[in-house]
């Protein structure tokens, strides 16, 4: 795998780790940073929204391509498209658009990211050291394109409960994700991101999918959980990661939007059933109110508290760490400096 342009390689997660000492970094929370760039994310279509109506992102440095650049300099390994969030087919026609022009902003979406990567690579030849607390170091960047739930593009917040209904079956599952998937992975993405998984069902969709062949790159796996025991559906942990295990298009397995408090146990369990490099990305631990579709503020924890975890996390089996709802660039930033004295502590000794 080069450092530069997208890696079809199924062991590309592992490479990646070869190359950055055994761990590495995922970005952070999308959201949150395009709205303090000023995005208006008050819709269905959420952090997807800032495709249709900025589409002139890339050259006047705002949304989208500011925040990977973000996190990029902050230290993240990994940048995942602005495609959780009903970024499916079914959600833009759903506004009235083509499957065309669905299918174009589904590649935009991916585009996107690997422009800031570009970009990201052409100011690491300009200088070779950290400036104003930025990380300018050519290295391998990954860029995953993020596939949410069936929930997610219900936007009704049942990606966190897993509860779709008794005419939601597999087949239909597969139905809905299966061009999504073809798109994406033809769209230059590095690996697939399977994000808050809230159940076994939809696991096996997302893995019988893969299997299929259709889908030309690799995944991850990663499932939510609000009891720190089972995923949101209330299915066991170690039966949603067998089911990951047993797909080799899957290349890691793991949690995000998940309390912090909750991690340690949840990746204990996880190492008993899986011999895939295991990825953590939590929230704050802010709670989500699905009827106001807002954060509780003051409800979760702060970045020295969130980065407090990171130790654990990785005596625990953990190689890939970021963070989802809520967390920033000064959060990744925050893991990254506990990465290199983790790194000089067992170098030293």
């Amino acid at each position: 795998m080069g450092v530069t342009g997208s890696s079809s390689d199924f062991n590309s997660i592992k490479e990646l780790l070869k190359q950055t000492g055994g761990y590495a970094i995922i970005d952070g929370g999308l959201a949150t940073e395009f709205e303090r760039h000023g995005a208006n994310l008050n819709d269905p279509l959420w952090s997807s929204k800032c495709l249709l109506t900025s589409p002139h992102i890339i050259h006047t440095i705002t949304h989208i391509w500011i925040v990977y650049l973000d996190y990029l300099e902050a230290g993240a390994d990994i940048i995942a498209s602005a495609s959780y969030q009903v970024l499916s087919l079914s959600g833009f026609e759903a506004k009235g658009f083509s499957r065309e022009k669905s299918e174009f902003l589904l590649r935009k979406s991916v585009e996107i990211a690997c422009e800031a990567r570009n970009t990201y690579y052409d100011k690491c030849k300009a200088t070779s050291s950290s400036v104003d607390d930025k990380i300018l170091k050519k290295r391998p960047i990954l860029v995953a394109a993020s596939v949410g739930s069936y929930g997610a593009y219900l936007a009704d917040g049942s990606e966190y409960s897993g509860i779709y209904g008794d005419l939601i079956t597999l087949d239909t599952l597969k139905d809905f994700h299966r061009r999504r998937l073809q798109v994406l992975g033809e769209s230059g993405a590095d690996i697939i991101a399977f994000e808050t998984i809230p159940s076994k069902l939809e696991a096996q969709a997302f893995a019988e999918l893969l299997d299929e062949g259709d889908v030309k790159i690799s995944g991850w796996f990663s499932f939510n959980s609000k009891d720190g025991v089972n995923v949101v559906s209330g299915d066991s942990i170690k039966e949603c990661i067998a089911i990951a295990e047993a797909c080799e298009k899957v290349v890691a397995v793991g949690i995000n939007c998940t309390s912090p408090r909750f991690i340690e146990g949840l990746v204990l369990e996880i190492a008993k059933v899986t011999s895939k490099p295991i990825l953590v990305y939590p929230n704050t631990g802010e709670r989500y109110d699905a009827d106001q579709k807002e954060w509780v503020e003051n409800t979760g924890v702060g970045d020295d508290d969130f980065v407090s975890y990171v130790d654990k996390w990785m005596d625990a089996g953990v190689s890939l760490l970021g963070g989802c709802c809520r967390t920033t660039p000064a959060t990744i930033r925050a893991i990254h400096k506990r990465l290199v004295t983790r790194r000089s502590l067992f170098s030293s000794s």
